[in-house]
């Protein structure tokens, strides 16, 4: 029998619909990712083709951002849209860290590489289990709301382009969930509820390892092809992403992540802030 290779285990999971059950596969094919490693006999990288788009339960209808329904937080039909427009960001995590894995495994890269995006996939899909146990926990589930179709846009923008897929996808997008998630937490913690007050720490907490994992190998790419960091990634953000970035911006925790003001301002819809 021939062995499944890491890129097979990525399209395993893309190709799965159920949110359940795709984190499942998600943290079952990491944890042989890394007992493959500490055991010395780590599992290929191999080659396959992954689909454009994952696959996707029924529910939640998928809706132009615009038409999705604005719902006030301090109500809790609008705390529940909350956790579940967070669940959904989540599932669309999983599908692109195992994403990037499978879509760029033509271009050589170090075993770190991998790491680091096999476990960023197992932690996002901690993380949607962790909300959608919030929501069952209120007689909701995931799939009960509309959710908006422009999260996959960034992965279709950049199927071609490894870096801009890099600058996009954790530097911007992942790095905005910096930005928000103290403004949930805030939320839920009026609320009193803290099961959710303690999945949202849980996921603050883990996603700025995931911004540095981009910054880290955009970094990388950078040197290889001996290009400017800060101008390339400029050139990529102003290519790729569809409007402005928007602050007020985490400076914090954007730096630990390897992100400093410079690589962001300049793309804000705002005057650049005096040194």
């Amino acid at each position: 029998m021939t062995q499944q290779t890491l890129c097979d285990m990525a399209v395993d999971v893309l190709t799965t619909a159920d949110g359940r059950e795709k984190t499942a596969l998600s943290r079952a094919h990491a944890a042989a990712w890394f007992t493959a490693r500490e055991a010395g006999d780590p599992i290929p990288v191999g080659r396959a083709a992954p689909p454009l788009r994952p696959a996707r339960p029924d529910a939640p209808r998928l809706l132009d951002p615009r038409d999705v329904p604005r719902r006030r937080p301090g109500t809790e039909p609008g705390r529940l849209a909350i956790l579940h427009a967070v669940a959904h960001i989540e599932l669309n995590a999983v599908d692109l860290h195992w994403d990037i894995i499978a879509r760029f495994a033509d271009t050589p890269m170090p075993p770190g590489f991998y790491d680091d995006w096999v476990k960023a996939a197992d932690e996002e899909s901690k993380h949607f289990n962790l909300i959608c146990d919030c929501l069952e926990a209120k007689d909701s589930h995931y799939g009960a709301l509309d959710a908006h179709a422009g999260m996959w846009r960034a992965a279709e923008d950049t199927a071609t382009d490894f870096m801009g897929r890099l600058a996009v996808v954790p530097m911007v997008l992942e790095a905005r969930g910096l930005d928000v998630t103290p403004g949930m937490i805030e939320v839920f913690e009026r609320a009193g509820d803290t099961g959710a007050v303690e999945a949202l720490n849980v996921i603050y907490a883990e996603e700025v390892a995931h911004v540095a994992y981009g910054s880290k190998w955009f970094h990388f790419l950078c040197g290889r092809h001996e290009r400017d960091p800060k101008d390339a990634f400029h050139d990529l953000v102003r290519r790729y992403f569809h409007g402005a970035l928007k602050p007020p911006f985490n400076e914090e925790k954007r730096a630990e992540a390897g992100l400093p003001p410079d690589f962001y301002w300049p793309l804000a819809d705002a005057p650049t802030p005096k040194a």
